[in-house]
């Protein structure tokens, strides 16, 4: 501390340029940059086999996307085709089935013609492609409501009119005016009805 005190000021910036001085230019010599580096190994030829297996990679993955793209369109025009005759011949199973009942009415509308025609056998013949008819439509989902006696129900009946009775309850169908139908479940026609109210 004393030998500090002691010392000039000449002497003091002298020390203090001593130990803020380091060998900067050393290490600069020493420190190669990466670029540099690269340089120095890479030779015209290496970079032009470089560049081409750039250029074969490129064109590679090009005519990838090309057939990829190619593929994509002709998905494309696949599903639409595919959803145009879905739409269009949604309804083919159903018309062969109910063919057959339009078929059945033909030839009872032809009996009935007849001057000699059976009454008997032409209700027998009515019955028998209404029963062909119900079959088909139960085959599709179509279902038919046919709610008489049982209580008035707003979601899947229609009420034309109130009706006083006193042997059922209130809020009962009493006469079914229209059958209604449903589709899998849905609701496609409300039946037509009559209920009853108390008196």
């Amino acid at each position: 501390m004393q030998d500090e005190q002691n010392k000039s000021p000449e002497d003091l910036e002298a020390t203090d340029q001593q130990v803020d001085v380091e060998p900067v230019a050393d290490i600069e010599d020493e420190v190669v940059s990466p670029a540099e580096g690269e340089a120095a190994e890479d030779s015209p030829e290496a970079l032009g086999l470089l560049l081409e297996d750039a250029r074969a990679k490129a064109d590679e993955h090009w005519d990838l996307v090309l057939r990829t793209r190619a593929e994509l369109e002709n998905l494309k025009r696949r599903q639409d085709r595919e959803l145009e005759n879905a739409h269009k011949y949604a309804l083919d199973k159903f018309v062969a089935e109910i063919v057959g009942v339009w078929d059945s009415l033909e030839l009872g509308k032809l009996a009935a013609l007849d001057e000699s025609a059976d009454v008997n056998k032409l209700r027998e013949g009515t019955e028998l492609t209404l029963q062909q008819l119900s079959s088909v439509m139960s085959k599709f989902g179509v279902e038919q409501i046919n709610p008489e006696g049982q209580p008035f129900n707003p979601e899947l009946h229609q009420a034309m009119s109130m009706q006083p009775r006193d042997d059922v309850p209130p809020n009962t169908v009493v006469t079914v005016i229209q059958r209604g139908y449903t589709l899998n479940g849905r609701l496609v026609r409300p039946a037509l009805v009559m209920v009853s109210q108390a008196s």
